[in-house]
């Protein structure tokens, strides 16, 4: 069973999204707190992973991040991820007050840039029991500067500076594309063909609340963000990493070094495939049944 559920922040922003409860359920069940990536929606295929973790007996708690999607949160288009990873936190707090939730035993889950939340979360928050990390950022500025030519590397913090000062004048901050739309030449915050496809494909009509466009400064931010400096601090906790072995989004050679530095309980799930690619078909058969595997185990 789905419900529609909306909670707030600390600082008095409403998020929205859904609760999913195991059919059958009488009580407080295990649940898996998720949210999603870089600019994306929860209509963006998190229904398809939680309905797979409901099925499998999982309360699941999905939510759209503040700024964006059915969320509230301004300006629009703002993606802060240490405000995102807050959030995450809060969501676990609002949970545990739930009558469908076992205080004690629950996980999170994140895919690209969220998995790199949880990496984050999961080191600082005892609270969660388990946590699987799909895709995941975990340097950003490493990641930049593999998706932003070298020779344009000192024209984009140029472009950073520029809106800085503006803002510092009172202006409103400069958007950017996600990806790019019609000419792959246009800029846009990640900019390659299969970012393109995800969000221009057969799924832009799940999410017609997604809007192509983020706060210039969320890419600086992004530049910035360090999340693979925690992997080491999530031990005890449960670690589950999946990377996309053809990833050249969130690149997999760098994932793949991050996570040898996590300690035990961990383990990986290699799928051959690119980003985007992870959250259907084959990919989605292989993972999502071992990803389901070991939240059970572990909560």
């Amino acid at each position: 069973m789905r419900e529609d559920i909306e909670f707030r922040t600390e600082d008095g922003v409403t998020l929205r999204g859904w609760h999913y409860a195991p059919d059958g359920a009488t009580g407080p069940t295990p649940l898996v707190v998720m949210a999603h990536g870089f600019s994306a929606v929860k209509e963006h295929l998190l229904d398809d992973f939680a309905g797979f973790f409901c099925d499998g007996g999982l309360g699941v708690l999905v939510y759209d991040n503040r700024n964006l999607g059915a969320s509230d949160g301004t300006p629009r288009g703002e993606i802060d991820p240490w405000q995102q990873v807050r959030d995450y936190r809060t969501a676990i707090t609002w949970a545990q007050t739930q009558p469908w939730a076992d205080p004690e035993r629950i996980g999170i889950w994140g895919s690209s840039y969220s998995g790199a939340h949880v990496l984050v979360v999961a080191a600082l928050d005892r609270r969660v029991k388990a946590v699987v990390s799909q895709v995941p950022l975990v340097s950003g500025l490493a990641n930049a500067r593999r998706l932003i030519r070298s020779d344009l590397f000192a024209a984009t913090r140029q472009l950073f500076d520029a809106d800085r000062a503006a803002r510092y004048a009172g202006a409103a901050p400069q958007m950017m594309q996600v990806a790019w739309e019609k000419d792959p030449a246009e800029p846009a915050a990640l900019p390659t063909q299969d970012t393109h496809d995800f969000f221009f494909g057969p799924i832009q009509d799940r999410a017609p609340n997604w809007r192509n466009e983020v706060t210039l400064r969320s890419v600086e931010m992004f530049v910035e963000y360090e999340p693979g400096a925690y992997i080491a601090d999530i031990a005890p906790t449960p670690l589950l990493m999946v990377v996309a072995c053809q990833d050249h989004l969130t690149v997999a050679d760098l994932s793949l070094e991050y996570f040898e530095k996590a300690r035990q309980p961990k383990e990986l799930v290699a799928l051959p495939c690119g980003h985007f690619e992870a959250y259907v078909g084959e990919a989605f058969a292989e993972s999502a049944p071992r990803q389901l595997a070991w939240f059970r185990k572990y909560l």
